[in-house]
């Protein structure tokens, strides 16, 4: 859990911030669905919705919903997206499988659709090591998390309604869980099928337990998707999941931090140190150990940050160099065990898997997907996409791929059979797969058209 003293630091801040957005809040307009409270209130804030009581989370199966309510989304928090949209409070299990409490959001486009509507689960990059970074409270109308550093989350939504706009719900979690875990993938795993298992079960989302269902994933959020996808099979293998998509995808944690160490990569990569000690604590106590107090100083200095300032603070930082260790610290026991209980491939995916990295990749190293990939083809019975793309750094990857993966999902939900085996390729720009263009001008069409009136999901 976050300390005391960081608890009391968001409640200040975050406390200042809603004050603020209620001073500049425009007059309230006409609804079709009036929602309240008009300011939305932070995970620190609003521990009745995010943290109930442990009893009433131990009571519930995983996936089955504690509370719901509705709420607003707009884009970076400023300007309304006209959906139905709900937060639900469920339950789910850490990587322990001890029982915790967590949130997604589920959005539905006014749209008419073909009963039960296909349902895409997109796990947003959050990044970050604070409650108020978290979708939930990013997508939210008035948040103030986008001018607090959630940048990632509000830019990658943008993905999310090209799915709206096809007519599918979508339902995003809150993956990191309630302690903002950042990079700990088989938590972020199970928190992603519970949300699922939660959205099936909501009536009001029109999407029932026999609808297929697909997952998308970028960077941070390729961790929960690939952890998803290899626990579908024991987790929830009642969940009708058709295929998962991801790219730059984060597969080896100890790859990524071993590349960013002394690079400008190294403070986005220090805060899921910081978070995976949230969710293994051994790791955290060999930490606290080690650490020399450099490292301790910005633990503490981290700890309250969105990924915007996260990325900021402490690039070129020795890592590694900051804990006290005989050899490599990486190989010590209490890092090697979470590395390993991280590190994607312990199990092959029963869907199929798009798959696409960008070929300099400066986050997540791109030897670690090919590793990946290959460990998943060397069983006969994979069916997977990879895409090496060459005209592309990390977030370019994702804009000029993320077309490219949402074409593949339509066809997966559509129920269109993908070719057993693997195809591996390498692109010049993702760009140019076919269809994709179109379907990027389809989507882009869509978002203006909301801006002027026309509901996403409208036919």
């Amino acid at each position: 859990m976050r300390s005391p003293s960081v608890s009391r630091w968001f409640a200040l801040v975050m406390g200042a911030a809603v004050a603020a957005a209620v001073a500049l809040a425009p007059p309230a307009t006409a609804d079709p669905a009036p929602i309240a409270p008009t300011i939305p209130l932070p995970p620190e804030l609003d521990p009745g919705f995010y943290l109930p009581p442990a009893a009433t989370v131990a009571a519930a199966a995983p996936g089955e919903i504690i509370a719901a309510r509705p709420v607003r989304i707009a884009d970076f928090g400023l300007l309304p997206i006209d959906v139905d949209a709900w937060q639900v409070s469920y339950r789910s299990n850490n990587s322990r499988d001890e029982a915790i409490p967590a949130v997604a959001t589920l959005i539905k486009p006014r749209g008419q659709s073909v009963e039960p509507r296909k349902l895409l689960s997109v796990q947003l990059a959050e990044d970050s090591t604070a409650g108020y970074c978290a979708p939930s409270y990013a997508l939210q109308h008035l948040s103030v998390a986008p001018l607090a550093g959630q940048i990632v989350v509000p830019a990658e939504f943008l993905f999310a309604q090209a799915a709206l706009a096809q007519g599918w719900a979508v339902v995003v979690p809150d993956h990191q869980g309630p302690n903002s875990a950042y990079a700990a993938g088989p938590l972020a795993g199970r928190i992603t099928l519970d949300g699922i298992r939660a959205a099936t079960h909501f009536a009001p989302l029109e999407v029932g337990p026999t609808a297929p269902v697909g997952l998308y994933g970028y960077s941070g959020g390729s961790i929960a998707t690939g952890h998803a996808a290899e626990l579908h099979a024991t987790y929830a293998p009642e969940l009708r999941i058709v295929g998962a998509a991801e790219g730059g995808v984060g597969a080896d944690l100890g790859a990524a931090l071993r590349m960013s160490n002394n690079q400008a990569t190294s403070g986005l990569v220090f805060a899921a140190v910081i978070g995976l000690t949230r969710e293994y604590p051994d790791f955290a106590a060999y930490l606290d150990e080690r650490l020399d107090p450099l490292g301790k100083g910005l633990i503490a200095a981290k700890s309250p940050l969105c990924v915007q300032y996260q990325s900021m603070l402490a690039p070129f930082l020795n890592m590694t160099g900051m804990i006290a260790s005989a050899g490599d610290p990486l190989d010590d026991a209490p890092v090697a065990a979470m590395l390993a209980d991280t590190r994607m491939g312990k199990s092959v995916p029963d869907m199929p898997l798009f798959v696409w990295h960008s070929a300099w990749d400066e986050i997540l190293p791109l030897h670690a997907t090919d590793t990946l990939v290959d460990t998943y083809c060397r069983d006969p019975a994979t069916a997977l996409t990879y895409t090496r793309d060459h005209a592309s750094e990390h977030i370019v990857a994702e804009v000029v791929g993320g077309p490219a993966a949402l074409l593949w999902l339509r066809d997966r939900l559509d129920g269109v059979p993908v070719t057993p085996g693997c195809a591996i390729s390498d692109a010049g720009t993702m760009a140019a797969t076919p269809g994709a263009l179109d379907f990027l001008g389809e989507s882009l069409a869509a978002k203006v058209a909301t801006l002027l009136g026309t509901p996403y999901g409208a036919r």
